[in-house]
């Protein structure tokens, strides 16, 4: 192996970086998007079920606050009940960009080690050609050992840009694609939570308690 990245030239010194940080990145992401960690599934019941039995105090509130992210958008808008259902609503999108951003981090580090892995390798591989064809211009064929070399080199870089780039775009689709449908979840949680305070009957039925 150290063979290979030897042979591949200074070029799989930033590739073998990238592959670490995407790596690194890509098991980050998957803990933190636990989605019963970010959105508990009882949070809005358990919380209406305070708001009817007077206990949700302002120590609750910041105990909610901190103690999930779908907490920290519910916890905004339940602040800002009294104020009305529209105040209540932009304090939850306001808060709800907020934990958007922060469940979005570092994917744009693994969108572009995606993109520039391949490019990193292709360089490689213009590199290594250039070497052959210099090595053709000052010794002519006969040295195929100096031949082979160069290829080697263009082939090494190529394919462990792509083995970097694989990857990391499938990891950057399946954690986006986490992200959304935590946000869809999200998004429906804190609706049921505005239209139980602030809906037409302004208590949240038996069937939408029993979700």
């Amino acid at each position: 192996m150290l063979d290979i990245v030897t042979a591949g030239g200074w070029l799989m010194i930033p590739i073998l970086l990238c592959s670490v940080i995407a790596l690194a990145v890509s098991m980050e992401r998957l803990v933190a998007l636990t989605p019963n960690k970010v959105a508990p599934p009882q949070l809005v019941q358990t919380l209406f079920q305070q708001i009817k039995a007077g206990q949700l105090n302002a120590e609750k509130l910041r105990a909610l606050r901190s103690s999930s992210h779908l907490g920290h958008i519910l916890a905004a808008g339940l602040v800002n009940a009294k104020a009305g259902r529209d105040v209540m609503k932009e304090s939850v999108r306001d808060a709800g960009g907020q934990v958007v951003h922060e469940l979005e981090r570092f994917l744009n580090t693994l969108g572009t080690i995606a993109v520039i892995t391949p490019l990193l390798g292709l360089l490689g591989t213009v590199i290594g050609m250039i070497a052959v064809f210099t090595e053709i211009v000052t010794q002519g064929t006969g040295n195929a050992g100096a031949l082979a070399g160069g290829i080697s080199q263009a082939l090494i870089t190529t394919a462990a840009g792509l083995t970097v780039a694989i990857p990391s775009l499938v990891m950057h689709r399946y954690l986006h694609g986490r992200v959304d449908a935590i946000v869809v979840r999200m998004e429906q949680d804190a609706n049921r939570l505005i239209e139980a305070l602030h809906g037409n009957s302004g208590v949240m039925t038996d069937s939408e308690t029993a979700k």
